[in-house]
């Protein structure tokens, strides 16, 4: 019997050793692609640290509980562990929307003081002869960059700057609003009229329609080769959706007082006395422009038929037809005028907010395809 006893212990010792060998002789697992670890120490936790909760062999019943008393008091460390790093996170997230709360408020109330303080010009150039800028980019509009408003106050600026000795209209615009352009037109007229300092209108890209309405009150017009000049026209452009809307059944519910109050309404039809009334106000608004025009170039215009036509014509074309006076760029006006040319834009700037603002609204009405400008009359190249 001791025999067979004593075989069956030797044969469980080599299986065991056997076991050990495999699962804890650093042989890589092709399941978990990594060492595999021995099963003794299976039941270690995360810190390494055996499971004393459970006991081990020989433990007496104090011992044991002491062991899981102290279990449930590391679990418990652990978890107000968390629970104050929670805490920790919590409050620094709040900190940080206060902080940009407070930073949101103070630049509101910055805004103000920063037109005022810091929307000029400075540097130097205050202290010597100088150029002043004044810049027209873009649609001109009430409420775009390039309105009169801004505008004006920036020529005001350079005309009365002690040691600008030109203001120069640094023209970028396909046009825009006729009453803007007009109000710039008058200014620069008024400006001309005192004889202080020269006006230099210098087409860039383009300079048409409003963008060339304002150029033609300055004393001199200057423009690259390729630039675009001229569209001395009036446009209007609209939708008609009546067939639509008795295609799909809807009825339009207009009430007004007046009879012609409705008349441009486009979910109704566009009746022939419509269209000729319309039509006169176009004229009317495009001899206004060529009155203008007439006014501030003179006899250096040609008798060209197809002068007031709404074509535009390159630098080049526009130098024959007397539209400009020089074939130029900003370099060679600022040379003519000064032996060291140095140029102080006046130009209002627009505060950071201001800024944001009017460029989401400028480019969520293009993309839906909406016109900014409330009157429906464009003095804009198409």
């Amino acid at each position: 019997m001791s025999d067979d006893t004593s075989t069956v212990d030797d044969a469980r010792n080599r299986r065991n050793a056997d076991r050990e060998t495999e699962v804890g002789d650093g042989n890589d697992d092709p399941w978990t692609e990594g060492p595999q670890v021995a099963l003794k120490n299976s039941r270690k936790g995360k810190s390494g640290k055996s499971d004393e909760a459970t006991g081990f062999p020989g433990d007496d019943a104090e011992t044991l509980r002491e062991r899981q008393r102290l279990a449930q008091l590391d679990m418990l460390d652990h978890w107000i562990g968390g629970v104050l790093a929670e805490q920790r996170r919590s409050r620094r997230w709040k900190l940080f929307f206060r902080f940009l709360l407070i930073a949101l408020i103070a630049a509101l109330l910055f805004a103000p003081f920063y037109r005022f303080f810091w929307e000029g010009p400075g540097g130097a150039e205050f202290g010597r002869d100088h150029l002043g800028v004044v810049e027209i980019q873009g649609v001109i509009a009430r409420d775009s960059p390039a309105s009169a408003e801004r505008i004006i106050e920036g020529m005001r600026r350079a005309w009365e700057a002690e040691n600008s000795v030109a203001v120069i209209l640094h023209i970028d615009s396909p046009g825009g609003s006729p009453v803007q352009s007009q109000r710039v037109y008058a200014e620069v007229m008024r400006l001309r009229e005192a004889g202080d300092k020269p006006i230099v209108a210098v087409i860039e890209d383009i300079g048409a329609s409003g963008g060339y309405y304002i150029a033609a009150a300055a004393d001199e017009i200057v423009a690259s080769p390729a630039s675009l000049v001229g569209s001395i026209g009036v446009a209007y452009s609209g939708f008609g959706f009546e067939e639509a809307m008795s295609e799909l059944g809807v009825e339009r519910r207009l009430l007004t007082a007046g009879d012609n109050k409705g008349f441009l309404d486009p979910f109704q039809a566009f009746e022939e006395e419509d269209r000729r009334f319309w039509q006169a106000v176009l004229d009317d608004t495009h001899q206004q422009f060529i009155n203008a025009v007439r006014a501030g170039r003179g006899d250096r215009l040609s008798d060209n038929e197809a002068l007031f036509s709404g074509l535009v014509w390159s630098g080049a074309q526009s130098l024959e037809l007397g539209l400009i006076d020089t074939l130029a760029s900003m370099e060679d006006v600022g040379r003519q005028l000064l032996p060291e040319p140095q140029w102080v834009d006046y130009t209002p700037q627009l505060d950071p907010f201001e800024r944001f603002t009017r460029g989401f609204t400028r480019t969520a009405a293009q993309v839906l395809g909406l016109e900014v400008s409330a009157s429906p009359l464009r003095f804009q190249a198409r």
